[in-house]
């Protein structure tokens, strides 16, 4: 399966513009309980950071609460990701129909297709191409030793300061 960065930068700006979102932070949240969700915070196992779990009559993003809120954060997003793009028809299926996704820390590896579409869906969701581009003039580049920089940003789009460098860097703002 090929990613589809283009089809999920588009499902992005739909999202944000339907939602009115011009600005960090983007209300993660809000988002997927408007788009259907319904999201429930709980301590799970320290190696999960949420699951998805999706039947005919409802979807639920389950959030271990045991974890900072903006490994919180990415993963509504992340789980939002796999909600609006992908059917589980590989998953695992019980007798009653349900589906169940579990983030853990496979979901980072990035060797699975749906995983990486997953991660890239929450990524662009927290810190758009878009915000961070108007915020940050062209031509700029960010110290990435410069730890109350990036410090700061990051708190403002509420993300991990290493999920803001990974972004940044893909974007070529991020200087050696």
């Amino acid at each position: 399966m090929a990613i589809r960065r283009k089809k999920i930068e588009q499902l992005i700006r739909d999202l944000l513009k339907r939602h009115g979102v011009t600005g960090a932070p983007v209300p993660v949240d809000k988002i997927a309980r408007a788009e259907g969700a319904t999201i429930v915070s709980k301590s799970l196992e320290s190696e999960f950071s949420g699951f998805l779990y999706r039947d005919k009559d409802s979807v639920i993003i389950g959030v271990n609460k045991s974890q900072k809120i903006e490994r919180q954060r990415f993963t509504i997003g992340h789980e939002l990701g796999h909600f609006l793009l992908h059917e589980y028809d590989q998953l695992h299926t019980d007798r009653s129909g349900f589906q169940l996704r579990l983030r853990s820390p496979k979901s980072s590896e990035g060797t699975d297709a749906t995983e990486i579409e997953a991660n890239l869906f929450a990524a662009e969701l927290l810190m758009p191409t878009a915000f961070l581009e108007r915020e940050l003039a062209v031509g700029t580049r960010i110290d990435a030793i410069d730890d109350e920089q990036i410090a700061k940003l990051a708190k403002k789009y509420g993300v991990s300061t290493q999920a803001l460098l990974i972004k940044l860097s893909r974007m070529g703002y991020i200087t050696d």
